[in-house]
């Protein structure tokens, strides 16, 4: 996803191609044009594989915003992340250690580990691929309409 003036400047440098314009328009000095909202890619780029930067966020996407220990699934707010092995045991701040967790359960389990406080993990926490965060991005918020038909989207429940 690009906003909308980086979209313009890869069509005047032609580098892109204009699918679908949106109602929006701009305009200069001497010209006005439809702001694009779909646009095609004239070659091939290559990514540069970056590994998901850990966040408070991509924890939360990781773990699909659901408590790691009941499963409830929850808006960010009523979430935090919780260290599997406590920090006050050694566990370390990192991908393979931390969880999304709900408030309740969180306290539950206190500064224990989770076999200690009788509580099972649902998924063993890991490094996301530098796809997940790809995918992550595409996927977390809802994409504009105009893009539907050229995506495909598992149905969304509203």
């Amino acid at each position: 996803m690009i906003n909308w003036k980086r979209a313009i400047k890869l069509v005047f440098s032609e580098k892109v191609e204009v699918v679908e314009e949106s109602d929006r328009e701009v305009r200069s000095v001497s010209r006005s044009m439809k702001v694009p909202s779909v646009v095609r890619l004239m070659g091939f780029v290559r990514f540069r594989r970056k590994e998901a930067k850990f966040s408070r966020k991509n924890i939360y996407a990781r773990d699909h915003y659901a408590c790691q220990y009941c499963g409830r699934h929850l808006p960010g707010d009523d979430l935090t992340c919780d260290h599997v092995i406590p920090r006050s045991r050694g566990g370390k701040t990192a991908w393979n250690n931390i969880v999304t967790c709900c408030v309740p359960c969180n306290r539950k389990k206190g500064g224990r580990t989770p076999e200690e406080a009788r509580m099972h993990l649902r998924k063993k926490p890991a490094r996301p691929s530098w796809l997940w965060g790809f995918y992550a991005r595409f996927h977390s918020k809802r994409p504009p309409d105009e893009w539907r038909t050229y995506l495909r989207l598992k149905p969304q429940m509203e």
